[in-house]
C-alpha cells in the first residue's frame, strides 16, 4: 500500500459497527486505520465487515496491543487527541499529510492520562448544548475530512509529494 496520508487510532474501540464506519471512511480518505487493543469486538466480527461494506478489503489499517506499541510505530508525527472537554475546535488546525488523528472508545473516550500529557494537542467537534457527544464514526468522518479537505484533496499516493504551486 502507499503511504497514508493521515491515520485514524481508535483508543480501544467498543462497537464493531463504528469501526467498520471509520473503516469505510478512511478507505475513501487514504488514511490508514490503527486500532489499540483491547477491542470491544473480534475483528473478525461480521459487524465489522458489514459496515466496512466490501471496501474492508482496501483498507490499509493495523491492531496493536497498546499505546506504547502504537508510538513505537509511529514515530516523529504530530498527534491530535478528540475529546469533548478540549477547548481548541478541529476547524481552528492546519493539518499536515501524515498528522495521526485519536479517538476514545465510544463509552469512555480517552483516558485522562493522555488527556493530560498532550493538552496542547486537544481538539473538539463543536455541539450544541443539547447532546452529549457525537457518535465515534461521525466524530472521525468530520475532522478526517476537514484535514483532507486542507490538503486540497490530495490522495494517499501524494503524500510524500511537494505541494504543488498552484
Amino acid at each position: 500500500m502507499s503511504t497514508p496520508l493521515f491515520h485514524v487510532v481508535l483508543f480501544q474501540p467498543e462497537i464493531p459497527h463504528n469501526t467498520g464506519a471509520v473503516g469505510r471512511t478512511c478507505v475513501a480518505v487514504g488514511a490508514k486505520l490503527w486500532l489499540v487493543r483491547p477491542l470491544g469486538f473480534r475483528i473478525t466480527d461480521r459487524h465489522l465487515k458489514r459496515s466496512g461494506l466490501d471496501y474492508w478489503q482496501y483498507l490499509d489499517w493495523e491492531a496493536v496491543d497498546n499505546w506504547r506499541q502504537l508510538l513505537d510505530r509511529l514515530p516523529d508525527r504530530r498527534f491530535w487527541f478528540l475529546t469533548k472537554t478540549a477547548a481548541v475546535s478541529y476547524a481552528q488546525v492546519a493539518y499536515r499529510p501524515g498528522d495521526v488523528f485519536v479517538f476514545g472508545s465510544e463509552s469512555r473516550g480517552l483516558p485522562t492520562s493522555l488527556l493530560e500529557s498532550h493538552r496542547e494537542s486537544l481538539l473538539r467537534v463543536p455541539i450544541s448544548g443539547n447532546v452529549r457527544s457525537l457518535n465515534l464514526s461521525v466524530s472521525v468522518g468530520i475532522t478526517l475530512y476537514e484535514a483532507w479537505r486542507q490538503s486540497g484533496w490530495r490522495t494517499a499516493g501524494d503524500a510524500g509529494k511537494a505541494e504543488s504551486p498552484v
